[in-house]
């Protein structure tokens, strides 16, 4: 079974996906993470993440690894053999992975590694074009959602949890630009797929968000 959940940045997709993936005892796999670990990978090689055709140039010298703990299912990434699951969630890391994300060839290639981990497993997959480009046959799929002004907030939160230095007004200006970035690229743009359950987490837990989706599911399996 394949679930996908889609939607922009600070809508909770991670925490939800997280949340499921243990209460129905399934593969989580984080897709936005490789994007992130690509950009990492560009910018540790002295690329410029906007820099197309630099980016496709180094993509075969970005050796990119995903593991999942046999116990937790925790997801953990490495660059060419380093951990680099904390490194990646920089906020200067998020920007690039919003800019890598726009060429065809690093999504071609990101794709692959995602069907790859994916096939003869149960998982449930969260990020932008899941639904709607990875996975279109996916036997659920959900839109989650929120203002843009609570995607932010949370995102600000959340950095201050892990000791980063960012304002609000900086986390809302990078969630707008990755917005825009995403909704409006040329391949596998950000969008609703037609037969997703949309879900406005605004006001809700992550918690709850995560039941509703699971109650859903479980009402069709």
């Amino acid at each position: 079974m394949k679930i996908a959940i889609d939607g922009p940045g600070g809508a909770g997709k991670s925490t939800v996906a997280k949340i499921i993936a243990k209460r129905l005892g399934i593969v989580y796999i984080d897709t936005g993470a490789m994007y992130r670990a690509v950009a990492l990978g560009a910018i540790t090689n002295g690329i410029d993440p906007c820099d197309a055709e630099a980016v496709i140039g180094g993509l075969d010298r970005i050796d990119i690894g995903v593991a999942h703990d046999a116990v937790t299912g925790e997801q953990s990434v490495s660059l060419g053999g380093e951990d680099v699951t904390d490194l990646i969630r920089a906020p200067r890391i998020s920007t690039g992975a919003s800019d890598v994300s726009r060429i065809p060839e690093v999504r071609i290639r990101l794709v692959e590694l995602q069907r790859k981990i994916a096939a003869g497993r149960d998982v449930i997959l969260d990020g932008r074009d899941i639904g709607t480009y990875v996975f279109p046959d996916a036997e659920k799929k959900y839109y989650l959602t929120a203002s843009a002004c609570e995607r932010a907030r949370r995102r600000y939160l959340e950095l201050r949890v892990r000791g980063e230095c960012a304002t609000y007004g900086e986390c809302l200006s990078a969630l707008l630009n990755r917005d825009r970035n995403d909704s409006t690229r040329a391949f596998a743009p950000l969008a609703v797929a037609e037969d997703a359950v949309c879900v406005d987490t605004e006001g809700m837990t992550a918690r709850e968000a995560a039941e509703f989706i699971r109650a859903d599911i479980c009402n069709d399996f």
